[in-house]
């Protein structure tokens, strides 16, 4: 059986483009770019909690990484390096050199290197600090929406946790419609080029991970104001429209979470700007409400009365 020091030099250990030093020593050395931020996240996956632990580990490797760079997006950072602690519950060669391959996909992909971290026994469990750069004063905080923003979203909602509700056989779905979802779910793609974008015209963001009520909800509150949502303006896929007659399914796209798209609030003023810069980018970006001087949050159904909302995201002790 493999030790812990052959699985990292095996499968983790790889060269590094932004890094004076990456793997193998007892710290990483960075140069951060002069006169820019550092921006600092971190997110723990836990195996069937945040995953399914027997789905493809090439899936969970892209996910695990995935949720991390999509911080930096929300708060429009370049992603620059991460660091990976798991534990595992045994020495699986190759589940390790499979769930390494997914995690440097999604890595290549977004420029990210791996600069360190740590592997010990026990429970599957999937640890990421995530590090980016961003000029100083043009983060995007969730403190910030102004009275009179509109609220944005730049993809479909409610794929991921109808993809949940079918694998948990709570709700029916075509092998097809399954299918598509489970993609969704599985492998999201963070906003980057979005959330860079987003610099001086955004005045606050975040990302869709617990529901887009739970979410935004907490630039409501660290903004002190409030808003006003309208549900048939939040985009949906092929999929999920054709089932958004059912209140169930209504309640996925408001509260399902896992869909890692970017909620932010812009002034009208801008609106023309974001809607060409979703375009640039071949995102359609939607705009599904605005912020109220009134705190509180009103859903208007698609018959324009106040919807009733039974939850309004996860929450991991709730």
């Amino acid at each position: 059986m493999a030790s812990e020091f052959d699985l990292i030099q095996r499968h983790f250990n790889r060269p590094t483009r932004q890094a004076v030093l990456g793997v193998g020593d007892d710290a990483a050395l960075v140069q951060i770019t002069p006169g820019m931020e550092l921006a600092v996240s971190a997110d723990m996956l836990v195996a069937n909690t945040h995953f399914f632990a027997d789905i493809d580990p090439w899936l969970i490797g892209w996910k695990s990484l995935a949720v991390n760079i999509s911080d930096m997006a929300a708060m429009g950072a370049l992603p620059r390096w991460a660091t990976l602690a798991i534990a595992l519950p045994q020495a699986d060669e190759d589940w390790v050199k499979q769930f390494s391959a997914g995690f440097f996909a999604c890595a290549e992909q977004f420029k990210v290197d791996l600069i360190g971290g740590d592997t010990t026994r026990g429970p599957l469990t999937i640890s990421v600090q995530i590090m980016g750069e961003v000029p100083p004063g043009q983060s995007l905080l969730r403190s910030l929406a102004h009275v009179g923003d509109q609220i944005w979203v730049s993809g479909p909602l409610g794929d991921a946790a109808l993809a949940l509700a079918g694998l948990q056989q709570r709700y029916a779905l075509t092998d097809q419609e399954l299918a598509y979802c489970t993609s969704a779910l599985h492998q999201p793609i963070p906003r980057v080029e979005l959330g860079l974008g987003l610099r001086g015209l955004a005045h606050s963001a975040l990302d869709i991970s617990d529901g887009l009520l739970a979410d935004l909800g907490h630039i409501l509150a660290r903004s002190n104001v409030g808003a006003e949502l309208y549900l048939n303006r939040i985009p949906v896929s092929t999929t999920v429209s054709t089932h958004l007659q059912h209140d169930v399914v209504q309640q996925m796209v408001l509260s399902g979470g896992d869909d890692y798209e970017l909620c932010f609030t812009a002034r009208p003023e801008n609106h023309n700007q974001i809607a060409a810069l979703g375009q640039e980018l071949g995102l359609p970006l939607h705009a599904i409400g605005h912020i109220t001087r009134d705190q509180g949050l009103n859903v208007h159904g698609m018959d324009g009365t106040i919807m009733i909302i039974e939850e309004n995201g996860f929450d991991h002790f709730a």
